[in-house]
């Protein structure tokens, strides 16, 4: 199954790559209530295979990062949380005269079968939520400098 979420940032890239890279940060701009550091990445802190923990209500999700490219792309794999499998999340950020194009673009098998549609409709509302969140968050922030 496959989720497709594009916005639109007034801010440059790195702005906006740097609230993503920032767990810390997004218990602001995203319906995520917390943000855990479980292990720190190969060079230390929020790198490569950092495992990141985010709780939202009485959910708790623990994530990999699995790719980061600064300022184009981030993306992390769900290793618990969900009943899914080989949940993946590519955020791409592509530089325009006005900002920044943002994707956020997640691909998923459901655990349990007849039950894809639930967890993408879901999933979707909730990717919409962080995406819009993230580029209004990055926007004011750019603001403010």
């Amino acid at each position: 199954m496959e989720i497709d979420v594009r916005t639109h940032a007034h801010a440059d890239p790195d702005t906006v790559y740097r609230l993503l890279a920032d767990g810390t940060t997004w218990p602001t701009w995203s319906p995520m209530d917390s943000f855990e550091l479980e292990r720190q990445g190969d060079d230390g802190g929020e790198s490569l295979n950092a495992i990141r923990v985010f709780r939202t209500g009485r959910n708790t999700s623990r994530e990999r990062l699995v790719e980061l490219v600064p300022g184009r792309r981030l993306s992390y794999a769900l290793l618990s949380g969900l009943p899914l499998v080989g949940y993946r999340a590519d955020v791409d950020l592509t530089p325009t005269a006005g900002g920044t194009d943002i994707r956020w673009h997640s691909t998923f098998k459901p655990r349990i079968f007849g039950t894809g549609w639930i967890y993408r409709f879901a999933l979707r509302t909730f990717i919409k939520r962080c995406a819009a969140g993230l580029a209004t968050h990055a926007a004011s922030a750019t603001q403010r400098t």
